[in-house]
């Protein structure tokens, strides 16, 4: 169960962990079992870079960690202003955890604005952390506050430190050869190492990293690496902060591997190239940068050692049009992209469907319609990926569960475009993409084995005895046709987007034959082995709670809160939504009733309504944000009892 925890002010009069006071005089050190903690400031702060380094060095120490990373979607939003406001949150614990928390402990805000975005999300007793050299009138006043909320008393149910970061950091730069502006850069760092402090993190991971950020400016790396240190030295020498905070390894949480922290569009590219590795076929990437797909295109592209060869194409239809090209030559093909560029690519993935040609299609979804919400997250492509495409185009959908999870859907979603010959959708989305957690790196022989025969000569004998090649000739298990590599001897074959004569391929107009190839076509996808869902049912619980993709942290946690408090509920999570698990059908119509959360309008509880004809409850949110495990619980317990 993810435990509740107070805020570190609320344990304030609790149980001190006096053997760990270094020695008479110094400060107390509390232990905690998690910790939520939110960096906010303007775009421009560097609250990315700061969370990412907490992170870094939070996964170094062994606990195991959630985040959350939240930016507008401009590359520099108006300074000083609400909807210029970037945050950072990680949730970070002893122990098994799945979301980013729902309520920070610890808010560090760098501005006005940073704080009025964020104050509303504290439980009281939470610790805020203020520049307070960024409250002037004129900054208060852009945010619309009338009077100081470090003054006016509004802030007296929180644990407040009021800290000058502007003035410590340029202070402590003052030996560097910076202007004042160039100093002021670094106040994350000094907050970051004041974090560091507080809460025992280690140090030299950043510090390496900062000098290896720097290396061709080392007068920058240094300076940035004294913020940092006297950001840590403030903490342990100010009087504002009599206690520092411990959280220990989660060592019970992990089986025993090596780990490495991992954000999902990282997994999800290391997954394509293992799978290129694991089929022995070359990797190729046909893209167009879009947000949130980009990190995909610039990790793979810097791996050419391992064959992957990447092509940052003009648009949409020219990146796809590439990858399905490099798929008829005989490479593991994939595009990445999201919402808007899915609708501009359907055409292509028609025609993919019709040559029965491998292509990994990756969907990082974001919000929308049209150019909607590009740095928020939604799960609104579900329908689209399944018919968005003229005529009866069916095509397989992987969703992953987690951001570690993103590696292993990789690796699905070419199994299944390898072995059927198909395209195949995965569904990731903006807050699986950016989001992080610990990583455990598989074993090479933990790897399935992808590896496909090519054509290498005819498949079928002619009523006059001549041996020829059919290309769509189909194996009999999978439906799938040969897959022969242009230049072939003997293999030449004409294919197209006109509709083809089962077997030899030729141009069909005929009409029973299209009907043959549509059905065949239907068939091929319907008839793909996945396993069969598995329900969590401990209690032989009446409600079932229904998830898909990246819902899976915040469902699991309240499903684990309503089973403390007592309740029965069982839980069940799809990776395939496309075909669906064969068992699906069995395991819905054996509840009383099926909730099913989801980042839209009830999409999935709309296909599993048409299949199933069960009365699925849908509970919605499209407000480009994951759900909270509270919320859900609450939602959860109100369908448990009505």
């Amino acid at each position: 169960m993810t435990s509740q925890v107070s805020s570190p002010a609320e344990q304030a009069d609790g149980a001190v962990v006096g053997e760990q006071r270094r020695a008479a005089g110094t400060k107390d050190v509390r232990r905690l079992d998690r910790v939520i903690i939110r960096f906010a400031g303007d775009s421009g702060d560097g609250m990315q870079l700061t969370g990412d380094r907490f992170t870094s060095e939070t996964a170094t120490f062994g606990n195991d960690l959630s985040t959350l990373p939240n930016f507008p979607a401009e590359i520099r939003a108006p300074a000083g202003t609400l909807p210029g406001v970037s945050s950072f949150q990680l949730h970070f614990a002893d122990h098994d955890i799945l979301t980013p928390g729902d309520a920070p402990n610890v808010l560090v805000a760098m501005n006005p604005a940073a704080l009025k975005a964020n104050v509303g999300d504290l439980p009281r007793g939470a610790e805020i952390i203020v520049n307070t050299d960024e409250f002037t009138k004129r900054a208060m006043q852009k945010v619309g506050y009338d009077a100081s909320p470090l003054e006016d008393g509004s802030l007296d149910g929180y644990h407040l430190h009021p800290v000058p970061l502007t003035t410590l950091t340029v202070e402590a730069l003052k030996e560097f050869d910076l202007s004042r502006k160039e100093a002021e850069r670094s106040k994350n760092m000094f907050a970051l190492g004041l974090l560091s402090w507080m809460y025992h993190r280690p140090t030299e991971g950043t510090e390496k990293f900062l000098r290896t950020k720097f290396a061709r400016k080392p007068d920058i790396a240094a300076a940035n690496i004294a913020a940092f240190r006297a950001g840590w030295n403030f903490g342990e020498t100010t009087e504002d902060f009599a206690v520092s905070y411990e959280v220990a390894p989660a060592a019970k949480a992990f089986p025993v591997g090596t780990y490495r922290n991992i954000s999902g569009n990282l997994a999800l590219a290391y997954g394509l190239v293992a799978a290129s590795r694991q089929s022995d076929l070359p990797l190729y990437l046909g893209s167009y940068p879009i947000t949130p797909a980009s990190d995909i295109l610039h990790e793979l592209s810097k791996h050419k050692n391992f064959g992957v060869r990447t092509f940052q194409a003009e648009d949409e239809i020219a990146g796809i049009g590439a990858a399905l090209g490099a798929a008829f030559g005989g490479s593991l093909a994939v595009t990445t992209t999201s919402g808007p560029g899915v609708a501009l690519k359907s055409e292509t993935i028609g025609l993919a469907v019709s040559l029965e040609l491998p292509l990994v299609v990756v969907d990082i979804q974001r919000g929308g319609p049209s150019t909607g919400l590009p740095t928020k997250t939604e799960q609104a492509d579900l329908l689209q990926a399944m018919y968005g495409r003229n005529g009866e185009a069916p095509v397989p959908v992987v969703a992953p569960c987690t951001p570690a999870d993103c590696f292993d859907a990789a690796l699905e979603a070419a199994r299944i475009a390898l072995t059927y010959r198909t395209p195949v959708f995965l569904l990731s989305d903006g807050y699986l993409a950016n989001g992080s957690e610990p990583w455990r790196i598989p074993e090479a022989d933990e790897l399935p084995d992808l590896r496909v025969q090519f054509a290498q000569g005819p498949n079928h004998t002619t009523a006059d005895g001549t041996e020829v090649f059919w290309p769509y000739k189909r194996d009999a298990k999978t439906l799938a046709r040969p897959w022969a590599v242009p230049g072939t001897p003997g293999l030449e074959h004409r294919i197209g987007g006109i509709e083809k004569q089962d077997g030899t391929g030729n141009i069909s107009y005929d009409p029973a034959n299209h009907d043959f190839m549509v059905r065949t076509r239907q068939a091929k996808i319907d008839g793909i082995e996945v396993p069969d869902i598995e329900v969590d049912d401990p209690d032989g619980a009446r409600t079932l709670v229904l998830g898909w993709g990246s819902t899976y942290g915040p469902i699991t946690a309240a499903v684990r809160r309503l089973r403390a408090a007592g309740e029965s509920i069982a839980q069940a999570h799809l990776r395939h939504l496309n075909p669906f698990p064969k068992n699906l059908g069995t395991v819905l119509r054996g509840y009383d009733k099926v909730v099913i959360p989801e980042m839209n309008l009830g999409q999935l509880a709309t296909l599993v309504r048409a299949k199933y004809l069960v009365d699925a409850h849908s509970y919605n949110q499209v407000n480009g944000m994951p759900f909270k495990a509270e919320q859900l619980a609450t939602a959860l317990k109100e369908a448990i009892d009505g």
